[in-house]
């Protein structure tokens, strides 16, 4: 008699490397360096902000104590380790050749260092991993454009996809519609952060100026009904992180957040934890609070792991791999 698992499996498809960085690492980090941390945790040791930007602060401050290969390769290793003890089989991360430059280490070494983490996290548990490289919108189309170059020029197995993160109000879509393109001949997968804190409009622009198959966030398109028939007609996938739109005031709470609105609707949804330590959140949370708050049974967790497994920026033999761990993980 096989014995079902408390879980169903699970895959991420959007977290930042650096935003994934426990509490407990990054005191390690500082103390291997030497650095005081001020007022980066609260008494009870979480991360202490209280708006975006404060937010960006305490991220800038902990992510400024990754400074070596080595160091990366531990954050890699640790935080795919976290998601596979939570159910996990596939994960994503953003990765960010502007942190590379700013912790002082050449774009090889940052990802080779990730790439050694997730290899280890791996041979360990089996979990599958890929990047992102990212651009930073809000640092100017050229700055977007060179971290597409580097991504191309430097090619890694594991560098799949490209994207761009930062204040999606910065610039019109069609100042970085190059770096886009320049990714997209390159063969790497395509998304953008868009529908968080700009409006549907963002959602638009992504679609109309850099081709991606995924949104991450997205979800402000519920305010425009035929936006959301776009993204079902078109079959965009929406990289949905609630407890992040949540802490950070996009919503009051989950019953009053939109993800299940858009599922209901016919958008792909996946769930995922954006900067699980500093939202207090993981995988494996987002997945619990969003079946409980809105009823989803075992077979529409297990779609939304499919979607992420059909949307991840991964080659096939992976995705075939993947599909079958879902299938041995939630039979009956």
């Amino acid at each position: 008699m096989i014995t079902k698992p408390t879980v169903v499996p699970r895959a991420e498809l959007h977290c930042h490397i650096e935003g994934a960085a426990p509490p407990t690492l990054v005191r390690k980090m500082a103390q291997r360096y030497n650095v005081d941390l001020g007022d980066l945790f609260n008494s009870a040791g979480e991360y202490a902000w209280h708006d975006f930007t404060t937010f960006l602060k305490a991220y800038d401050v902990a992510a400024a104590l990754f400074r070596k290969q080595e160091d990366y390769a531990e954050l890699a290793e640790t935080y795919f380790r976290m998601l596979a003890a939570e159910g996990a089989i596939y994960g994503e991360v953003f990765i960010s050749s502007d942190h590379a430059a700013n912790a002082g280490l050449s774009y090889r070494a940052y990802v080779e260092g990730i790439a050694e983490g997730i290899k280890r996290a791996n041979e360990a548990t089996g979990i599958e991993g890929r990047m992102i490289a990212t651009g930073v919108r809000h640092y100017g189309a050229k700055s977007v454009e060179n971290a597409a170059l580097t991504a191309v020029n430097e090619p890694h197995p594991m560098v799949t996809g490209f994207g761009i993160a930062g204040d999606e109000r910065e610039g019109h879509p069609s100042n970085y519609a190059k770096a886009f393109k320049m990714a997209k001949e390159a063969g790497l997968g395509l998304t953008a952060h868009a529908g968080e804190f700009g409006g549907p409009e963002s959602v638009i622009g992504a679609l109309d100026y850099f081709g991606v198959s995924r949104i991450g966030h997205g979800v402000r398109a519920v305010e425009d009904p035929e936006l959301v028939k776009r993204l079902v007609d078109e079959g965009i996938v929406l990289e949905v992180c609630p407890g992040s739109n949540v802490s950070l005031g996009v919503y009051t709470n989950l019953r009053f957040h939109p993800v299940n609105i858009l599922r209901q609707a016919g958008v792909k949804i996946t769930l995922n934890s954006d900067d699980p330590p500093f939202f207090k959140s993981t995988l494996g949370h987002e997945y619990a609070e969003t079946s409980r708050v809105f009823g989803w049974d075992r077979a529409i967790q297990k779609e939304i792991t499919k979607t992420a497994i059909d949307a991840a920026f991964c080659d096939e033999a992976t995705k075939k791999k993947l599909y079958e761990k879902l299938e041995a993980g939630t039979a009956d």
